[in-house]
């Protein structure tokens, strides 16, 4: 008898466990981003963490099913941050700080970053470099130890010696060495391949690499190009053979053009970008990635006496104002774009304020969410899973009181948020 209570009691135990839970989210409008035309009055029904059906009406459930109510609420699907970096965030301090900080201190913080960045709306990212404690966070994100988005991360950015990611610019020269391809160092087409399979035996999901010079790097350049076309070229070739996507930060022409013309899968910032580059990327299906937060950022900040050091202010004044024009032609063009803002650079949690940024430049607010959704889904190569709201895809679901296609700042103040059928902001 007590055997058969023993194994009445573990059926019991197996079928509780392997139960499914139902989640109704009812949409007073919703943005599925199948198109740009918003629908009233609907029900998402997600089954654990999938979507598994979308119907008209308020669909009422049992008392076993969880019933949302976000009938005042524009719902769209789950935010896409192209352009992040998860594991800093701008300070005074910074530069100093990597000099005091353990991979431990910097884990801490990322995590209290990716919380940041998941409340804001945003459930993926892409992480466009960092120490490796990137490729840490991703993992236990997904293992549920940490609350955070989705992160595909390129693990450490690729530089030339001196170059914007390299990571000895800037300290004494006993301190300098010579890092190379297993640093994300390279200096010629072999040493590109190491690097690229490097950052894939480190566990990295794309790559990423540093065209031209850059603003806060500590160096003098911030646009010339510091990459020779074969080192693109093989950079991109090895990455394919791992199945990466790759992207270039870029502010300079030729950087640009030796990027595009390599193959390169998105270009980021572009700052200079002319119309000859524009028509370039759409010959080639190139992406941009804008951030034009980050270049208000850094031109803000930039005034401030003692926040950057003397050899970026001038990098800072003349580039950053330059990205949300250089977005609008890109635009007017018919550039593919994709949402990223280079947080980090700026403050997390303040990802939201792009969209502004975006529509201010003449972009309407449905294809700015448009460039948060489908087309950064599309940059990743994860149309079928995210990007929007259909059946068979994951519930990475965001919603605001409110219309944002009316106000567009409302994006700012996202107030539900789903992840993998997660509720973690009601």
């Amino acid at each position: 008898m007590k055997y058969l209570l023993s194994l009445l009691i573990a059926i019991v135990w197996l079928n509780l466990s392997d139960a499914q839970t139902t989640t109704y989210l009812h949409c007073g409008t919703l943005l599925d981003m199948t198109s740009l035309n918003p629908q009233s009055e609907m029900t998402i029904i997600i089954t654990d963490d999938t979507i598994t059906s979308i119907e008209k009406g308020y669909k009422k459930g049992s008392q076993a099913i969880q019933t949302i109510d976000l009938k005042e609420h524009t719902v769209m699907p789950g935010l896409m941050d192209m352009h992040v970096h998860i594991e800093h965030e701008s300070s005074p301090k910074r530069y100093e700080e990597k000099f005091r900080h353990n991979d431990a201190d910097i884990a801490f913080r990322a995590a209290k970053y990716a919380q940041k960045t998941l409340q804001a709306g945003f459930t993926t990212v892409r992480d466009l470099g960092g120490s490796g404690v990137n490729v840490s966070l991703r993992n236990a994100i997904n293992l549920g130890y940490v609350d955070g988005p989705r992160i595909y991360t390129a693990e450490k950015s690729l530089a030339t010696t001196g170059g914007h990611a390299d990571p000895t610019n800037g300290v004494r020269n006993d301190l300098k060495g010579n890092p190379g391809p297993k640093e994300g160092v390279i200096n010629s087409v072999e040493d590109a391949y190491k690097a690229v399979r490097q950052r894939y035996k480190n566990g990295a999901d794309c790559i990423k690499i540093t065209a031209t010079g850059g603003v806060l790097s500590v160096a003098k350049d911030g646009s010339g190009p510091q990459f020779t076309f074969e080192e693109v070229q093989a950079v991109v070739k090895a990455a394919k053979d791992y199945g990466m996507t790759t992207a270039a930060h870029a502010h300079g022409i030729e950087g640009m053009r030796r990027a595009i013309e390599g193959g390169i899968t998105s270009i980021e910032h572009g700052t200079m970008m002319n119309d000859e580059l524009m028509e370039l990327m759409k010959k080639h299906g190139t992406y941009y990635v804008p951030t034009i937060s980050a270049g208000k950022f850094v031109a803000e900040k930039a005034t401030i006496p003692g926040f950057y050091p003397a050899v970026i202010v001038p990098k800072a004044l003349a580039i950053g104002p330059m990205i949300q024009e250089t977005f609008a032609k890109a635009y007017k063009k018919g550039v593919k774009i994709a949402y990223g803002t280079d947080t980090g650079v700026s403050y997390h949690g303040d990802n939201g304020k792009e969209f502004f940024y975006m529509v201010e430049a003449g972009m309407p607010a449905i294809e700015a969410i448009h460039s948060a959704t489908v087309s950064a889904a599309d940059l990743l190569n994860v149309s079928d899973e995210l990007g929007t709201i259909e059946r068979g895809k994951f519930a990475d679901i965001v919603a605001v009181k409110g219309n944002p296609l009316q106000d567009i700042k409302l994006m700012e103040s996202i107030d539900f948020v789903m992840k993998g059928g997660v509720v973690y902001l009601k």
